[in-house]
């Protein structure tokens, strides 16, 4: 039998839903668990050796360990590999980081015990979330370090429900009347090894991303049109000649955007010949990264809908050592995700420059009286600082491997590595596009009384509803923290797909 089957399977699109729906199946019917948990059981029986059900681990795999402490076996190897430091991974990361645990080992393969699996289970429903620390995996043999924090499941620390500070466990499982549990031979094996850290990491990223990448087309056309640029790079016929997926689905939502648009109109036959690239080529850069997006992505959904524990247990009994749990599938996709997220923000910067540079009738820095006023002139600033920022994060991880366990795990993914580098990409990106949407609202002012697109048009009202047009100083900060919630939730997109349609 297949490990995925049609009903279990969970999509990047739509993950917070299915993995709800999923948790819910298996609290209805445990039994691939169960059956699973069956074949662990006979192999207890059968006298051979079997790893780490009742030998050692990594190095230690030789070493037979007997009957009588196989339970401590478990208790030793979770409480020895919990040694992860830095930062917190934040508790909406940590919550879908157990979500998928659950997921993963109710795939049936990995032959964890009923009691373990629902304490899990519970965790989950009451929203009870251990703290992990973000730094110590190194992809190899899963996410070993993470994912003992969130195996330790009696001790360590617990999120508090708001998800600003961490409390002792023992004293968060005594205000819900819970006990430590016992954990059974193959439990701490299949609780710490798999890749949920960096598959939950990959999973949220490239769930915000389907957002961000019409947001950044959006913002695209808001610049397009405040800089009087041209709409005949995004003719059809010109991405039918090149067809690749993302900049033809790019140069229609340019169009979509555009759609009726006085300014364009106005200054179709004025003279100039050619928009820089940051104008020019959208379809291409933008369109470049939603297809490397769209690989990373199915990346991702292959291997949230994976078996990554080991040994596997099969129907027939067999218990297989394997490498299921070596993230280098991920590593490479993380880092290409990340590679296509931070273009995003490098385009996205030259045209808040472009904004800036007072040309085609705007006034420089995007205010009237500056010399007394600085303008616009520092948001650019911070835009080039991420920027850079994103070309050291956006170094590919994959391409480093560091020997662990004695030499026993030889070759290592890194992709944790690259899974957090990947999460501070994303919100730097954010920034940018902020920033762009900030000073592209201020630029369209300026072009008044003619109108833009009526996509553009909707969403420059949205974004006035809530930040102003200004022409003195002031605390941008402010500003920039209101923008970036425009870049982080749905209103600019809802604003446009009830003017036209929804962007693709």
């Amino acid at each position: 039998m297949p490990p995925v089957r049609p009903d279990a399977s969970v999509q990047i699109d739509s993950l917070h839903a299915d993995l709800d729906a999923r948790l819910s199946a298996l609290r209805a019917d445990p039994t691939p668990v169960d059956r699973s948990r069956d074949r662990v059981e006979d192999a207890l029986g059968d006298g051979e050796a079997h790893y780490g059900i009742n030998t050692g681990f990594g190095a230690l795999a030789q070493k037979r360990v007997p009957e009588d402490d196989l339970e401590t076996l478990q208790r030793n190897l979770v409480f020895s590999h919990a040694v992860g430091v830095g930062d917190l991974v934040p508790k909406a990361l940590s919550r879908l980081i157990l979500r998928l645990k659950i997921h993963a080992l109710g795939l049936g393969h990995s032959g964890v015990s009923r009691e373990t699996f629902d304490r899990l289970l519970l965790f989950a429903e009451r929203d009870l979330v251990p703290a992990i620390p973000s730094r110590g995996s190194v992809g190899a043999s899963g996410d070993l370090a993470p994912l003992a924090h969130l195996a330790l499941l009696g001790e360590g620390r617990f999120w508090t429900e708001d998800g600003t500070d961490v409390r002792p466990a023992g004293s968060v499982l005594d205000e819900h009347g819970l006990a430590p549990i016992t954990l059974r031979p193959k439990d701490g094996l299949a609780l710490i090894n798999g890749t949920q850290q960096m598959s939950g990491y990959a999973a949220h990223v490239l769930h915000e991303a389907q957002r961000l990448v019409k947001i950044a087309d959006l913002l695209a056309a808001m610049s397009l049109e405040a800089l009087q640029g041209s709409i005949k790079p995004f003719d059809e016929r010109v991405h039918e000649v090149r067809p690749h997926p993302g900049a033809q689905q790019v140069a229609a939502n340019m169009r979509t955007l555009l759609t009726d648009s006085e300014i364009l109109a106005l200054h179709r036959n004025c003279g100039k010949v050619q928009d820089p690239y940051s104008l020019r080529c959208v379809p291409q850069v933008h369109g470049a990264s939603r297809d490397a997006l769209r690989h990373a992505t199915d990346v991702v959904e292959r291997e949230i809908n994976s078996v990554t524990d080991n040994p596997l247990v099969f129907e027939n009994g067999d218990v297989i050592s394997a490498g299921n749990f070596h993230g280098q599938p991920l590593a490479l996709a993380l880092d290409y995700a990340g590679i296509a997220l931070a273009e995003l923000a490098s385009i996205a910067e030259r045209r808040i420059y472009l904004l800036l540079a007072g040309h085609d009738g705007l006034p420089e820095l995007l205010m009237e009286d500056t010399g007394l006023n600085s303008g616009y002139m520092m948001p650019q600033y911070t835009a080039a600082a991420l920027v850079s920022e994103n070309k050291s994060l956006a170094h590919p991880a994959s391409v480093d491997s560091i020997p662990t366990s004695r030499g026993q795990e030889d070759h290592v993914s890194m992709g944790s590595v690259g899974a957090v580098q990947l999460l501070d990409i994303l919100e730097n990106v954010e920034r940018v596009l902020a920033i762009e949407l900030l000073t592209a609202a201020q630029a369209l002012d300026y072009r008044r009384p003619l109108r833009p697109g009526r996509g553009v048009e909707r969403a420059h009202e949205t974004v006035r509803q809530t930040i102003s047009h200004r022409e003195e100083d002031y605390l941008l900060e402010d500003d920039i923290d209101e923008s970036l919630a425009f870049v982080r939730d749905e209103a600019l997109l809802a604003s446009v797909a009830e003017e036209l349609e929804a962007l693709g």
